[in-house]
């Protein structure tokens, strides 16, 4: 998979069965330009935030979070630009990749890396003011409730998940770029208000459960894909046979990916949460053991 990814020298089909010689680098412009300006201008908010952060400490959190997010945007560019993006058109099993790389990896680190104040900061005082205001009134009273609802964003993020796993609106998505950006944009963003619930305003306890409840539809799915008799994505799997596969193996190797190793980051995302959840409680346990002696 690694060499085809990376040198792509086999042939293989687009959308709507063209075939052409060589899997390359994604050009689509709307795809590269979000990306491209999404990098400038975490690039010029970190360097004005940097600059106006005085303490030690203060900077050491500040790179934290510039490396969170510059991991998150090069498996970004590894999911929708790379040559994984192609070959994902022509085979199920590079697909499901890009989508767990999608959900699963990148959302998580932009997430850790909480860039609002960075993108924020690359734009004139004017505009940044006004658009800090324009949140401010947009995330209050009941509109804020909802954003912050880790049940919420859980159910949201599921149903968006099974929806496009139906077999005939998945092979739709195959044949038609603009379904393909819809597909993949609501898995990114479901997968960012997952992940902000859970990461920045859920209880812990509720952040496992969630988290579980997530692996385990997830689990089932990959299941369902994994142990079917018969090939259910017929378009997605038309080219196997190029790669070595049959469009059935090809099937159930990209349900196996979405049963294991997709369920196995939320499973360890879970079993961190509950280490944290006792590392805290611990420490609340040594602090009035503290007090009650002094």
């Amino acid at each position: 998979m690694l060499l085809i990814i990376l040198f792509g020298a086999l042939p293989a089909f687009a959308h709507g069965g063209i075939e052409h010689n060589g899997i390359g680098w994604t050009t689509d412009l709307y795809i590269v330009i979000p990306i491209a300006l999404s990098a400038l201008a975490f690039i010029a908010g970190s360097a004005r935030l940097l600059r106006r952060t005085r303490s030690r400490h203060g900077q050491r959190r500040l790179s934290w979070r510039i490396m969170a997010y510059a991991a998150g945007w090069l498996t970004l560019v590894l999911a929708l630009l790379s040559p994984l993006h192609a070959l994902g058109e022509r085979l199920f099993t590079a697909h499901m990749i890009e989508h767990e790389i999608l959900m699963a990896v990148s959302a998580p680190l932009l997430v850790l890396s909480r860039p609002l104040a960075m993108l924020l900061f690359a734009l004139p005082g004017d505009a940044r003011r006004a658009l800090a205001r324009l949140w401010a009134s947009m995330a209050g009273g009941h509109c804020r409730v909802w954003l912050r609802s880790g049940g919420l964003a859980t159910i949201v993020h599921g149903a968006v998940l099974w929806l496009w796993h139906v077999p005939p609106v998945f092979d739709a998505a195959v044949m038609h770029d603009g379904l393909h950006r819809l597909q993949h944009l609501s898995f990114f963003l479901s997968a960012l208000w997952f992940w902000w619930t859970i990461l920045w305003f859920s209880s812990r306890g509720a952040a496992i459960w969630h988290l579980f409840v997530t692996m385990m539809h997830m689990s089932v799915l990959g299941a369902l894909m994994a142990l079917a008799p018969r090939v259910l994505y017929t378009v997605q799997t038309t080219a196997a046979g190029h790669y070595g596969l049959t469009p059935l193996e090809d099937q159930q190797l990209a349900g196996l990916l979405m049963w294991v190793p997709a369920g196995t980051v939320y499973a360890g995302a879970a079993v961190t949460m509950a280490a944290l959840a006792i590392a805290q409680s611990s420490r609340r346990d040594a602090d009035d053991r503290r007090v009650r002696h002094a």
